[in-house]
């Protein structure tokens, strides 16, 4: 069986590097191979400007035009790899679902949040009427929202954080997408909110049965949620392996220094003096 997704040499670049010969194009993404089965979850950590959210970008075909990817990117089977845009919009939404980081801005300030769900739900599932309006309920009350009449009704700056964050992962899920990708989606938040944001991510992944690509700087949460690494620095992928396995015993200079930073952060919260 083939895995759902498969990532291979993936290199992304933009512009041209400063006496490169032959206007070479600097790699903001270089070379990079992964694959995630049916319901496999693997991490993808690294620090700011490392292409994790380039990656996420690429898998749904969503890179800019002034970005050029090479390689091979295969999603249920599908190339997205110079695909056109009119075969990759199924696939967005019906087979991989993407949350972003912040939500205020992944959703539309002038829509209410109703409608942005409901959108999904008649396009993936033909969903029309009574039928569609319990669905949006249904999936409010899903994401732990209660009060659902009040946020259907309301646009995105009304809402809390946490909130909005939970609907953005709703309309992911609206499709019922065999991938999530979760790119750093708890960053904005505070740590109470982060901590049920995470808790449920990972109730719906399981319960659904979805792979989860799930994307942080934060080698501590990314240990809660996957059970295998891949490591981005500068672009390249330095270490992978299982999770348990780079917690403790991390090869990679880079690795070494997340795994501290992670360390370092649990012994503040655990003695905050």
């Amino acid at each position: 069986m083939s895995d759902l997704l498969d990532i291979s040499g993936l290199t992304i670049t933009r512009g041209a590097r400063r006496g490169a010969p032959d206007g070479a194009d600097r790699p903001l993404l270089d070379g990079l191979d992964l694959t995630i089965a049916a319901g496999g979850r693997l991490g993808l950590i690294g620090g700011s400007g490392s292409g994790k959210s380039l990656t996420s970008l690429a898998v749904i075909g969503l890179l800019g035009e002034q970005l050029t990817a090479s390689g091979s990117v295969e999603l249920a089977g599908t190339q997205v790899i110079g695909a056109p845009d009119r075969a990759l919009r199924p696939l967005r939404g019906r087979v991989a679902g993407l949350v972003f980081q912040e939500p205020l801005t992944a959703l539309d300030p002038l829509m209410r949040v109703g409608a942005q769900l409901a959108e999904p739900l008649r396009r993936h599932l033909g969903l029309r009427g009574a039928r569609l309006e319990e669905a949006v309920e249904a999936a409010l009350v899903e994401v732990s929202l209660t009060d659902t009449a009040r946020i259907a009704a309301s646009y995105p700056h009304e809402l809390s954080g946490g909130q909005r964050q939970r609907i953005a992962i709703a309309i992911a899920l609206a499709g019922r997408p065999q991938l999530l990708i979760a790119d750093e989606p708890t960053t904005a938040l505070d740590v109470t909110v982060q901590a049920e944001v995470l808790a449920l991510i990972d109730r719906l992944v399981r319960e659904r049965g979805m792979a989860l690509l799930f994307i942080s700087h934060d080698l501590a949460v990314v240990s809660a949620m996957v059970d295998e690494v891949v490591v981005l620095s500068e672009g390249r992928a330095v270490e992978r392996g299982p999770v348990a396995q780079v917690l403790t015993a991390p090869q990679h200079e880079d690795t070494r220094r997340l795994v501290a930073s992670a360390r370092a952060l649990d012994d503040a919260l655990e003695d905050p003096r």
